[in-house]
């Protein structure tokens, strides 16, 4: 399953899942164990819910409210930076 994803501010987790990797900054492979994992992922049901940069992220309605496009890919060795200018907002 693919998914992409774009927080709206730098220091926020609101993201947005698109349909195609050339629209995302970011790869993001979804391990299937937490041991495996760089950043374990909470999903949220408001906006208001997302502290910064803790793992806890909001999917938006629109792919405009957001400063970074990240995208699920199918296999691990695909994951990683497409757009390393934005590296920043992930820190």
């Amino acid at each position: 399953m693919l998914f992409v994803l774009i927080p709206f501010y730098s220091i926020s987790q609101k993201v947005y899942s698109v349909d195609y990797a050339n629209q995302a900054d970011i790869k993001v492979f979804e391990v299937q164990y937490e041991n495996q994992c760089d950043l374990k992922v909470f999903k949220v049901d408001n906006p208001n819910q997302v502290d910064g940069n803790r793992g806890l992220w909001h999917f938006v309605d629109y792919a405009n409210q957001s400063d970074l496009k990240v995208f699920f890919v199918q296999y691990q060795n695909q994951a990683g930076w497409r757009e390393k200018s934005k590296q920043h907002l992930m820190y």
